[in-house]
């Protein structure tokens, strides 16, 4: 091995994911227990409910990392640990199963922020991958989920400086929402993605909220406008409101899936791009579960193309929570020196980083 070998758990939210990774980059074991199906008939992450699977299935995901990974915990130089920002529960899960393994086989344990995580898949080669370049500093990274949108300037590693981000509600929440209201159920991102593609008509416009001036987002306003744009093509459809009788045309379906996805697609792109441009990036790195939107790479990864710009999306299955990109901010945790006791304790609402108004 070259460097560090770095088991990393995570388990914020609904995805239970241990993983091996070498200085962190070279994947040796990524593997991910996922909750989609038990949340999927509330239309939500019911929190105990997702602690609770973290329970039964953070031991035989750890079993299936290492036998993967071919190692024994005698092999791993560290353990690092997700603890925020998340689930109170869920991350306590992950937190003491880490603390555990770290007191027991006398491992140093590396606390790491979740969104950092999201930052680092950009840099995560899977096993058997040629090297590539690493992402250019400076850098604009973008992380866009189902809890979080923001942007960041990255000069060097671990060297944050808050642009802008979302005044209201993420962009992953808004097509949980809306894939909701069109019947597509749960989770919505994915569900309008593949909607999307299906559409022959592209006249439903949805608003777009630009926040003129900064690199700020809203979406709660395009929810809004959503359930309107939904509750009048029931309407011209003679359908009720409320949905409960009835299912809208799969054509109609498509051509709403289409535009509404157009609008969050334009405004995080301008948003991205203009950052990029105006900071002087080399580069962009996008992370978060919206980051597998295809029609959100597309459209990114031709805008940065036209302007020379570098940009690095991690494969779709390490843009959602998975241990992998732990491991690699861990990495980087671990070489700065950063250990945390067996005091650490889950930070819900941890920030990456601040407004320059209110840091402290």
């Amino acid at each position: 091995m070259s460097g560090p070998l770095l088991l990393a758990v995570e388990s914020s939210c609904d995805e239970t994911g241990i993983a091996l990774v070498e200085d962190g980059r070279r994947i040796h074991a990524n593997v991910v227990a996922s909750q989609v199906a038990l949340h999927a008939p509330s239309g939500g992450i019911v929190p105990e409910v997702a602690a609770r699977a973290h329970l039964r299935w953070i031991v035989p995901v750890l079993d299936e990392a290492l036998a993967t990974a071919g190692v024994t915990m005698r092999d791993v130089d560290g353990v690092a640990v997700t603890y925020g920002p998340g689930l109170a529960g869920s991350l306590l899960v992950g937190i003491n199963f880490a603390k555990t393994l770290a007191w027991a086989h006398r491992k140093p344990l590396v606390p790491v922020n979740h969104l950092e995580g999201h930052l680092y898949a950009g840099w995560l080669l899977d096993p058997g991958e040629a090297e590539h370049d690493a992402p250019p500093f400076p850098l604009v990274a973008l992380v866009v989920s189902g809890g979080h949108t923001f942007l960041v300037e990255m000069r060097d590693h671990l060297d944050y400086r808050y642009l802008g981000g979302t005044v209201d509600d993420a962009a992953g929440e808004a097509f949980d929402k809306v894939g909701r209201l069109l019947g597509l159920g749960y989770p919505g991102g994915p569900a309008i993605s593949r909607e999307a593609t299906r559409a022959t008509a592209y006249d439903r416009v949805f608003p777009r909220a630009w926040l003129r001036d900064t690199y700020d987002v809203s979406f709660s306003g395009l929810k809004t406008a959503a359930r309107r744009i939904v509750t009048q093509a029931r309407a011209d459809e003679g359908l009720p409101a409320d949905g409960r009788e009835g299912d809208l045309a799969a054509a109609t379906v498509a051509e709403l899936a289409w535009g509404f996805q157009d609008s969050v697609v334009d405004v995080l792109t301008t948003k991205t791009i203009r950052a990029a441009e105006e900071v002087g990036a080399r580069g962009i790195v996008l992370g978060g579960g919206v980051a597998a939107n295809g029609a959100l790479r597309a459209r990114i990864s031709g805008e940065a193309e036209a302007r020379g710009l570098a940009l690095v999306i991690p494969r779709p299955g390490l843009c959602t929570d998975n241990g992998a990109m732990i491991g690699a901010a861990g990495a980087r945790r671990f070489a700065a020196g950063v250990r945390a006791g067996l005091e650490l304790d889950a930070r819900p609402s941890l920030p990456l980083a601040r407004p320059a108004a209110t840091s402290s």
